[in-house]
Order: structure tokens, then sequence, then C-alpha cells
């Protein structure tokens, strides 16, 4: 097992995408996405896709590969990453996976868990409950059946708790007893890295982000994708409070200010997940390349001598 996969975490806006450039540079090598909002080709500003630059700089997969119309999940990231690893391990010792989705990088590390089929009847029905009753109902089902899951994921993700209760309803189980189960090992070594700050500085890095978005056309975007609002790929923060905006809910003051408190809510809910693993060492995020770089390089050495 002479490969190795380094992985580049950490809340949004923190600089992953241009850490994760120079690293992949040094090593001559190619970059795999496990940001799950920038699969999809008809959302480019609100979910801060690599410029065409940066991408020219190194080749990167998993970026604007969807449509929004797809039916995607991370399953079947988990099962289309591992084949581009085998498959990009052909040519590379090394290989560089950079994102903030949690659950998406941990599918590509240490697998996902055996669940139970699913019968479409209770997604439906599911559903059903949320447009008739609204998501809190299904919050409270929830944090009865599984109040491990409940406190864990992101409650206020309609998919995610619906993900979490049909797997209660199809299996009599909880969700949370299949997420604790063994994971399969990787036939890979693994460097995990993540970049980190003070909360203020995320939170005001966060705040001039959004500002770009709006001046680089973010209304505009989400004006082109209205008629899909309600697609899952746009429930998501950048994007269901624009469309707020445009149905004349929220003036865009208040809209623009909503994104802002729920992206800072988002990175925070990142940071939580990330910091529950042990396995990675954090840097500071004005951390010079060359430094991660050094330590990677050691790692690495120890790992072939091993």
């Amino acid at each position: 097992m002479n490969k190795t996969l380094i992985t580049i975490v950490g809340p949004t806006a923190i600089g992953k995408t241009s850490q994760s450039i120079e690293i992949a540079k040094h090593f001559k090598t190619e970059i795999l996405s496990a940001d799950s909002r920038q699969f999809f080709k008809e959302m480019t500003i609100g979910t801060a896709v690599p410029s065409e630059v940066e991408l020219n700089e190194v080749t990167h997969h998993f970026i604007q590969n969807l449509s929004i119309k797809d039916d995607y999940d991370v399953g079947k990231f988990e099962r289309d990453a591992l084949l581009k690893i085998e498959e990009l391990f052909k040519q590379h010792d090394t290989l560089v996976m950079v994102g903030g989705s949690g659950l998406y990088i941990d599918a590509v590390l240490y697998g996902l868990n055996d669940f139970p089929e699913i019968d479409p009847k209770i997604r439906e029905e599911l559903n059903s409950e949320l447009q008739e009753n609204g998501l809190e109902s299904l919050q409270q089902r929830l944090k009865l059946l599984d109040f491990e899951t409940f406190e864990k994921i992101d409650i206020q993700n309609p998919h995610r708790v619906i993900r979490a209760l049909e797997v209660c309803e199809a299996s009599g189980n909880k969700f949370s007893n299949f997420v604790n189960r063994p994971k399969p090992a990787r036939p890979f070594h693994q460097i995990l890295i993540g970049l980190t700050a003070d909360r203020n500085i995320v939170y005001d890095r966060i705040n001039t982000r959004v500002d770009l978005m709006i001046a680089d056309g973010l209304v505009e975007e989400v004006k082109e994708l209205y008629q899909f609002k309600d697609y899952n790929a746009l429930n998501t923060v950048g994007y269901k409070e624009i469309f707020r905006f445009l149905d004349k809910e929220y003036s865009l003051e208040e809209a623009v200010s909503e994104v802002k408190k729920n992206t800072r809510r988002f990175a925070k809910r990142q940071l939580t997940w990330f910091k529950k693993n042990n396995r990675i060492k954090w840097y500071d995020y004005q951390v010079n390349a060359e430094e991660v770089i050094s330590d990677i390089d050691l790692k690495i050495e120890k790992e072939n001598i091993s």
C-alpha cells in the first residue's frame, strides 16, 4: 500500500481551494472535490466553485459534473470517487481530496454503512408529511425515534431528516446504529489536513464572501433557477434565502443577512463534524503551503519506511 490520499478540510471560506492547489502542484497530481454543493453545473456563484484560473492550474474532478435534475447522493459519490481514485492511482502515487462536506469526505475515507433498502412509499409518505405539516413535525418524530441522530445531523436540512427517518422506519432500528458499525479499510494511506481560524475571522471571511457573491450576480443566478426551486440541490444556503427574496418574503438586505447568518451556522456545524476526527492535523488558515507540504513529505516517507 504505497498510495496516499491527502484530504484537506475545514469550514467554508477558510481557503481550502488555494491550499489544495499548491499541494497538488507540488505532488504533480490531481484534485477530487468532495463539496456536495459544487457538483451541479447550474450552481456556480452561490457554491463558490473554483475560478477558471484555479481549475486550469490543476485537473479537478467532481466539479460541476452533474445537473440539479440528476438523482445523486452520498452513496453514489462514494462509489464514483473510489472508482476515480483507483483510476488516478495508476498514474499518481499521491492524490488530493478537498471539501467541506463531512459526510462525503467520510464516505470516501471510511465507507458508508450498509443501510437497508427503502420502500419508495416510506419516502413518499415522509415527503407528504413535510409538505403538509412542515419540517418541525419530522424533527420531533426523529427526536423520539433516534435522539443520537437528532443531536448529530443538520436538522434544518429536510433531506437529512427524511433520510434518517426512512432508515428508522424501514428497519425498525435506529439510524445511529447503522452509522456506528465498523467501516471497511481503504487500500491507501490517508493524510488529513484541517484549516481553521478564530471564529471571528471565519465569520468575517464568510461575510466578505457573501458580499462578493451578491456583487458577482448571485441574485441573477438564482432567478435563472427559480422554476427549479423545489429541487433538493437548491434547498441550500445562498439559494433558498434569495428564493424568499424573489417571493417577496424578504427584502434583498434581509435575504443577504440571512445568507450570512445561515452560512455562519453551516461553518459551525462543519467544524463540529471535523473536530471529532482526531486524525486531522490542524493548521492556521494563513499557514504557508510549504510548511504543510514539508509535514506531508515527512509523513509519506515514514509510511513508506514502515
